[in-house]
């Protein structure tokens, strides 16, 4: 715990990502930010000409999405 008494929640690690932090970032935004399904985030990633399926992005929202919403919230 740090001095605030809340838990310090473990770094978040990209390591072994296919994807860049970028793009794995832009994803998880676009899915929380914004009230797209997962299908639609894959088709706008492809417009870019990022090949991603909606499957990844469901696991890369499940594993850094609670970060991403903290962050959106304190905005």
């Amino acid at each position: 715990m740090d001095n605030s008494g809340e838990m310090n929640s473990p770094t978040l690690s990209y390591k072994n990502h296919r994807f860049p932090l970028q793009i794995i970032a832009r994803a998880i935004w676009l899915y929380f930010r914004f009230p797209l399904s997962l299908r639609l985030v894959e088709e706008m990633l492809l417009e870019r000409g990022i090949v991603v399926s909606d499957e990844t992005i469901r696991r890369w929202s499940r594993k850094f999405g609670a970060a991403y919403v903290k962050q959106l919230r304190r905005r």
